[in-house]
């Protein structure tokens, strides 16, 4: 019979390509991984991968075992939900949450000393991933829970049909500038005009708050920082040489030195929680939604 630590090792390399990421992953040796897909080899007798450069792909019995893999899970998945649920239903047990950094901050910190207090029984796990990796690791069975952003309307990746989803939260951008700042006498939600001129340090290249930013100017702006960390931003904020863009959930208490203002069309992102189907009848994951959204659960 195919052992489940073996079949999940082989969705693991079928997944990253490499012994050596899937072991990452897993949190095993690459030796240790290789020995469940030899151990898999055995018991099914025949190949289930082949070289590829300096990677690995699946053969095709390899991929026939990987797309089989998934109902496989989920039946184990459904037997201990049933497990838990006959037994009162109380959440118990780890349960494997991944999000980004500021979901991590600005939604599941506050909730967790009242999680605590409520569930005793239950161990919440925390690992910050980005959205596409955080839907990876719910799908391939390495978390259960899943806190994504649609980065202004795009999903990182298509929820498949294994996965349930459900909103959250909507983040909003918001200038944040020293109280002595120039800004920071308009009452009215800044438009570009009202920025425009203004000298800023922004998060890098290539993340979601830096393709927020550029979207509120038609022309090049002044700037001098370039900061991915947004407690970093903010000291540099409170000098009143700069201003920044800074998401609500990522944002610290701005004490008396600093002050946030709207803006007239300001960046949004939705969050969703994600989690497998099979899953659904989880005590550990309802009572987790049931503090983050009590009013959607």
């Amino acid at each position: 019979m195919i052992e489940v630590g073996a079949l999940r090792a082989l969705r693991a390399v079928a997944a990253l390509g490499t012994l050596a990421r899937a072991a990452d992953e897993l949190g095993f040796t690459a030796s240790a991984v290789s020995q469940q897909i030899k151990r898999l080899e055995r018991q099914v007798g025949v190949p289930v991968l082949a070289p590829a450069g300096r990677g690995v792909v699946l053969t095709p019995a390899g991929q026939a075992i990987a797309d089989s893999a998934p109902e496989v899970f989920q039946a184990l998945e459904r037997c201990a939900e049933a497990a838990q649920s006959v037994a009162e239903g109380a959440p118990r047990g780890t349960l494997r949450v991944v999000a980004f950094s500021t979901a991590i901050r600005g939604l599941l910190a506050p909730v967790m000393p009242r999680l605590a207090a409520r569930c005793p029984d239950l161990r919440v796990q925390l690992t910050e991933q980005d959205p596409g990796e955080a839907l990876h690791s719910v799908g391939a069975g390495t978390a259960d829970l899943a806190l994504v952003h649609d980065a202004d309307g795009l999903l990182p990746a298509p929820v498949p049909p294994t996965l349930t989803q459900r909103w959250l939260h909507t983040d909003v951008g918001d200038v944040v500038m020293a109280r002595t700042h120039p800004l920071a006498r308009l009452g009215a939600p800044l438009d570009e005009a009202a920025l425009a001129g203004h000298a800023w340090v922004t998060s890098p290249p290539g993340t979601v708050c830096h393709q927020w930013f550029r979207r509120l100017f038609a022309e090049e702006p002044d700037v001098r920082h370039r900061v991915d960390d947004f407690a970093t931003q903010l000291s540099l904020v409170v000098s009143g040489q700069v201003v920044a863009l800074i998401p609500r959930l990522a944002r610290p208490p701005l004490g008396e030195n600093l002050v946030a203002r709207e803006l007239r069309r300001p960046p949004k992102r939705e969050v969703q929680a994600v989690w497998r189907r099979s899953a659904e009848a989880s005590p550990a994951i309802r009572a987790v939604l049931a503090e983050l959204a009590p009013d959607s659960a």
